[in-house]
């Protein structure tokens, strides 16, 4: 049995959903262990293109099973519409590869309200939230006011139980915020109308885990985001409000006891970041532009322009070490083709001294890039798939990152096809 841990280095966005649909092929079973319907993973493959939001990414092989862990802000709206929108494409979608934790809470309609409340209230101080209710979500969770999944099985009880919570939450509706409250009727409907039909879904996934785990099956834990987003290790108040750090995925998963084998960092070639937040390579302008146009660089939840830049290997190497990455997967190499010259932000300057050393968050925004470049190559290398294939420059370019954030490059991807990639 074999565990692996697919993760962000940076700021989310970095490509892990590609990674992970390419290697699901050597797992059994696939699980999301936290975060929720507020990002996308991209997906390209025989089906067609895909931005996935809660769906694991492993759900397009056959035979493998995928998990939504109890660390999930699971959206059953979110799920459901998901679900259709695969299946239309002919993904198969049903209880024996798609598994709900039973102790995974519901994102309720009212948590994607009072997100927007409160970024309406913030203005210009906001936070950058896609509005998807996760903030919102883990903060009723962790004061142990959200309805689980497996509630769903208990009808009488779960009515009870909603009754309580929305009480409560009405007070924060109508006197914090001044909003209309919301009513039962609308609770009932909405659980008839979304939550009922991912119920068959549902089922006690630990149990499922721990006999998998005796059998000697193999798991890839899939996060969402990346290290910079992480509530504890992030760009503190500009991050999620989970972890997405490997550490986390025996707990969010649903198996405690897990080991995890390997970590696999996935960094893109260049930085983008999407949301609010200190982001110190930051480019602006026509060259902002020029390479957000190249990349493709539009939030796969929102649509909004990401913000980008060069690879940044300050924040770069803190994600390495925060996530305790044993290889990187370097993705959308082929983008950076047009450039005379790569530019890379090799250091910081904070107040005048020049460090290597990621900043405490508060004085973050105060930092300056130092940037260096290296020669480009200047060829399409979307069809290699051999080391050896790849332009001198190219080349030097891995090893030059490699070198820098001290953890081995063992994936190059191309292309966000499935087998545009170069593995070393």
């Amino acid at each position: 049995m074999s565990n692996c841990a697919i993760v962000g280095i940076n700021w989310g966005d970095e490509g892990k959903g590609r990674m992970v649909d390419l290697l699901t092929a050597d797992y059994d079973i696939v699980i999301r262990y936290q975060g929720g319907g507020n990002a996308g993973h991209t997906v390209v493959n025989e089906y067609g293109k895909f931005a996935l939001h809660l769906l694991p990414s492993g759900i397009f092989h056959r035979g493998v099973v995928n998990i939504l862990g109890n660390g999930v802000a699971m959206d059953p709206e979110n799920l459901w519409n998901e679900i259709q929108t695969v299946a239309a494409q002919g993904v198969s979608v049903t209880p024996d590869n798609l598994k709900i934790s039973s102790r995974a809470s519901l994102l309720l309609p009212w948590h994607r309200e009072l997100d927007g409340l409160e970024e309406a209230r913030l203005k210009d101080k906001k936070y950058g939230s896609t509005r998807q209710g996760i903030a919102p979500f883990y903060s009723d969770k962790y004061q142990k006011k959200t309805v689980l999944a497996g509630e769903l099985f208990y009808p009488e009880e779960l009515k009870a139980h909603l009754a309580d919570l929305l009480e409560w939450k009405n007070l924060t509706l109508t006197r914090v915020y001044g909003a209309e409250p919301c009513t039962m009727e609308q609770m009932t409907r909405w659980i008839q109308e979304y939550a009922e039909k991912i119920r068959p879904y549902v089922c006690d996934t630990g149990a499922y885990l721990r006999q998998a785990q005796a059998e000697g099956k193999s798991i890839l834990f899939e996060a969402q985001l990346g290290t910079l987003r992480d509530l504890d290790y992030g760009i503190y108040p500009y991050t999620t409000s989970s972890n997405a750090i490997a550490a986390y995925a025996p707990v969010g998963s649903g198996l405690p006891s897990a080991k995890i084998d390997e970590v696999i960092g996935v960094v893109k070639a260049y930085s983008s970041c999407v949301g609010e937040g200190p982001f110190t390579c930051e480019w602006f302008g026509e060259e902002a532009e020029k390479l957000r146009e190249a990349g493709g660089e539009y939030g796969a939840k929102t649509g909004r322009p990401r913000r980008v830049g060069p690879l940044d290997i300050v924040a770069t190497r803190y994600g390495v070490q925060i996530q305790g990455a044993t290889a990187i997967a370097l993705t959308k190499m082929d983008v950076l083709s047009y450039m005379d010259r790569i530019p890379v932000c090799a250091r910081y300057r904070l107040n005048g001294v020049e460090t290597e050393e990621f900043p405490f968050p508060t004085v973050l925004p105060q930092a300056e890039p130092v940037t260096e470049y290296l020669p480009g190559w200047k060829q399409d290398i979307s069809g290699v798939r051999r080391w050896e294939d790849l332009p001198e420059a190219a080349r030097n370019y891995v090893l030059y990152i490699e070198k820098q954030i001290g953890c081995h490059i063992r994936y190059v991807s191309v292309g966000p096809e499935r087998d545009a990639y170069v593995e070393r």
